[in-house]
Order: structure tokens, then sequence, then C-alpha cells
């Protein structure tokens, strides 16, 4: 350190390069700090997959897909997925301890439990839903009886048809600003899937943001052998939200199966869900986006582990 005697004072002089290193060190404390409080070993949120792998082979297989996908996103995104098939732990004491829950497959039948997420989700509880997670219909074995959840909560009603066999198709992206879809690009080429067209037309409900729906230049869509599994025109919402509740549908989750057993005998796996950069950052931007707890543009209500409603 060199000293300058001004007027009978001694003044210091820190060099330049030394008070650079203290500034630059001091900073570096700072950030260390602040990594060590953001990383302290808590999960950014809480995710609770629900499925039942037994209905379909083409859902099974999604299923296995998916709970062998989502840790490994978790572990990344520092998060925590858990998994069960076990529909009895969709009750207010564990639904309380998660911010996001997921139906892989398939929906709750008891009415306790129905009664249980409706309640998480008017208080500001998460959702994602994957294909058969939105079918219903009348008469079959997931008959349209739960109005709330088919007709104001998802907005679609019930199933009417689908396209046959599962068919890559171009998918458009027709809300851009959308936190799920703000890095996807116009359009994009999805997995193999089974489409299904809905009961009511989401474009007439004002509570429905259609965020991906079937470019018109994938038709004519599926290749039958019925003439009614092959679609040469028409509207197909495939990705949506509900404005009134933290919620993403998408209709994607049904991977192809050798059904006819061209292969071996095995019913053996001929496509993936997730092997698809674009469904994959849609899934993933779309799960932060409802572990962040807002809903829209704006603050839902994250005191989900409050819930209000009948049954355990």
């Amino acid at each position: 350190m060199k000293a300058r005697l001004i007027s009978g004072r001694t003044r210091c002089f820190v060099p330049l390069r030394a008070f650079a290193r203290a500034i630059e060190g001091i900073l570096c404390t700072i950030l260390c700090l602040a990594t060590v409080g953001a990383h302290d070993g808590k999960p950014a949120f809480r995710v609770i997959a629900f499925f039942t792998a037994k209905q379909d082979q083409a859902h099974i297989s999604f299923v296995n897909e998916a709970v062998r996908w989502f840790p490994r996103v978790a572990a990344k995104y520092d998060f925590r997925f858990d998994t069960t098939s076990d529909w009895n732990k969709l009750n207010r004491d564990v639904l309380g301890n998660y911010d996001v829950v997921v139906f892989l497959d398939t929906r709750p039948e008891a009415p306790a439990q129905r009664a249980v997420f409706e309640a998480y989700m008017e208080h500001g509880g998460g959702w994602m839903g994957f294909h058969f997670a939105g079918f219903a219909l009348t008469p079959s074995a997931v008959p349209a009886n739960w109005p709330w959840y088919h007709d104001t909560f998802l907005g679609a009603g019930s199933y009417v048809s689908n396209t046959w066999r599962p068919t890559s198709a171009i998918l458009r992206v027709e809300d851009r600003t959308h936190p799920a879809t703000r890095h996807l690009p116009l359009t994009f080429r999805s997995s193999p899937n089974e489409w299904y067209r809905w009961e009511k037309d989401l474009r007439h409900n004002p509570d429905i943001d259609i965020l991906v729906a079937i470019d018109s230049t994938s038709f004519p869509l599926g290749t039958g052998p019925k003439p009614s599994e092959i679609w040469h025109g028409g509207y197909y919402p495939v990705v949506w939200t509900n404005r009134k509740y933290r919620m993403l549908y998408l209709n994607m989750g049904h991977n192809d199966i050798d059904y006819e057993h061209r292969i071996d005998t095995t019913n053996r796996t001929l496509s993936y869900t997730l092997d698809n950069a674009m469904e994959e950052r849609l899934i993933i931007d779309g799960l932060l986006w409802l572990g962040s707890g807002t809903k829209g543009s704006r603050e839902s209500n994250r005191s989900a582990r409050t819930i209000e409603g009948t049954g355990r």
C-alpha cells in the first residue's frame, strides 16, 4: 500500500487491482449465500401422479414410460415426483402435501375421492391429465357420470370418437404466450397417438384456453380400417387449460402397440410419447408452470394444503 502526506494528513490509496479483487470476493460471497438459500434441500414443488395401468396395453405402456421419465425430469428441475396406483391416497391428508396432482391414465371413481379432488382444485391445487384421464362415454366402463369434471373442469364433455391406428400428427400452437407453450415452434410433429374427438366445441367456452390443436396439414389422419377412424378435416383441440383452475390437459398418452403380433406375441410397444423433444418441452414447461402456483396471469391460492370437502 502506498501513502501520501497531504496537508499534514496521511491518505491511503488501495491499488485498483486490489480493490477489484476485494469487490469480487464480496460479490462471490453474496452469490454463494444466495445459492445455498435457493438449494436448501427442499424441492421447488411436489407432484403426485395417480395411475391404474390395467385397461389397455397402450395406456399401460405410457404409464411405464412416464414413471421412468418424470423422476429424471424432477431431478433436473428440482421438484419432487411421487407415483401411486392406490387411489385411496386421493384424500385430504395426502393431497395437502402436494402442489400438483397428475392423472396418467384415468380418473377417480369413488365419490369421496372425487369430492376431495374437486375441493383441491377449487382451493388452488394444480393438475395435469393425459389422454384417457379425459375419457367418458355412456355406456362404457367409464361412464359420463361426473359433470363437474367433464363438463365444467375439462369442458369437453363426453368422448365421441378417435382416430386409428395411433398416428403422428402435425400440431399447431394456438396460444404461444402461455408458459407451457412459449418455447414451442408454431407447428411441430407429434409422436404417434390415438386422437380424441369431443362432445363440446371448446372454442365456444370462454373459460377454455386452447393451447395446441391438430393442424390441417395432418389430414387425412389415421389409417382405419373403419372410415370413421380416418379424419379428413375438422377442428380438434389437443392441449388446453381452464382459466378458472390451475390445470393442463394433454390428449397425448396412447403409445402404438403391436396388437396384431406381427413382431412377436408380447404386445410390443412400437412408439413412445416421451421421446419427442417438442412434447417433452411442452410437458416440462407445463409442469413448471403448474408448480409455480399461478393460473393464467393471475396468482392462485397456493394454500391447497387446506382442502375442504368430504372424505379423507
